[in-house]
């Protein structure tokens, strides 16, 4: 017995992907490296923001959450993703599937609201440089961090219970590589209007709103930049924003597509499922890394002083061996 009422299976097939065992190969080794690259490339980024004392501003200190957050959402679908591709049997039980799918929408519920977030501090940096420091104080950031937790955390809870109390008598086969709650619906043989009623609602209002936020500032600041007078400053102000605005457009993009459009089987659910899942938290460090001047500068001077300190412990090694042995000869 699962978890609905009256439930009569107790596993979904997760038949997504391919099942030629060659391309399940390649799938497994471009999953696994994008994982990996992910994992340590998000890990370095909070690690280096922690350890470059001219990075604790509001902007590193949202961008070192948005790290964490995609170190997150790609474990809680990757690794899954990665151990079905191995396996014969591509099954995931209800309980598992429940969970994943409340983490995947707490995660990504979470994003949206961070990417806002950020949004609003590119707004107060450009718009407003000589009250940034009183607009964007600690308390502040702390509270818009943990107001984006919550909500999503809220958003996530209610739609999976909803989802809980669906009677999963029907077929067991999922047509996607994760657990997501639209794609819980069709295997339902209970009516799920409501839960689809309350899932668009939700995603409509959290997604809309925070887009909202995210365009009335891009507004704000595309008419700010546009009355500086210096092309230099126009370009810097407008390069500040390159980072975010690609984040945005590939997360807003794919997620409403896959939470706001009927669940019909559709190759395209898998596109943006991967999408979202996958390539973004990867693309988002590589966006934020790579066209970053001071992060590349903050990682350079990161590596520079753990060599020192690697080569400092080799030669203490070396001094005491000679102490020793100099020792051993008297």
């Amino acid at each position: 017995m699962a978890l609905g009422n009256h439930s009569t299976i107790v596993e979904f097939l997760l038949l997504g992907l391919p099942a030629d065992h060659h391309t399940q190969a390649l799938l497994f080794v471009l999953f696994l490296t994008i994982y990996l690259l992910t994992l340590s490339g998000n890990l370095l980024m909070i690690l280096v923001i922690r350890a470059n004392s001219h990075l604790h501003t509001p902007m590193y200190f949202f961008l070192s959450h948005l790290s964490f957050l995609d170190l997150c959402y790609s474990s809680v679908t990757e690794p899954k993703t990665l151990e079905n591709i191995l396996s014969e049997k591509k099954t995931v039980s209800v309980e598992d599937c429940l969970s994943q799918a409340f983490f995947v929408f707490d995660s990504g519920g979470t994003e949206l609201c961070l990417l806002a977030v950020m949004a609003y501090d590119h707004y107060a940096a450009i718009c407003y440089p000589l009250l940034y420091g009183q607009m964007m104080n600690n308390e502040l950031c702390v509270g818009l961090v943990l107001g984006s937790w919550g909500l999503a955390f809220f958003d996530a809870f209610l739609n999976t219970l909803l989802a809980c109390n669906l009677d999963f008598c029907e077929t067991q086969v999922i047509s996607n590589f994760i657990c997501e709650i639209p794609s819980l619906f069709p295997l339902s043989c209970s009516n799920s209007s409501k839960n689809f009623a309350v899932l668009f609602c939700s995603a409509l209002l959290h997604a809309f709103g925070t887009f909202l936020l995210v365009f009335f500032s891009y507004a704000r600041i595309i008419s700010t930049i546009l009355s500086i007078s210096s092309t230099s400053g126009r370009s810097k102000a407008f390069s500040t924003c390159s980072s975010h605005l690609t984040a945005v457009t590939l997360f807003y993009g794919s997620g409403f597509l896959r939470y706001l459009m009927p669940t019909s089987g559709s190759p395209w659910e898998l596109v943006f499922s991967m999408q979202y899942s996958a390539v973004t938290p990867l693309v988002n460090l590589l966006v934020y890394s790579l066209k970053n001047k001071e992060v590349k500068a903050a990682l350079k001077n990161t590596l520079q002083k753990s060599l020192q300190y690697l080569r400092s412990q080799r030669t203490g090694r070396g001094y005491l061996g000679n102490r020793m042995e100099l020792q051993q000869d008297t």
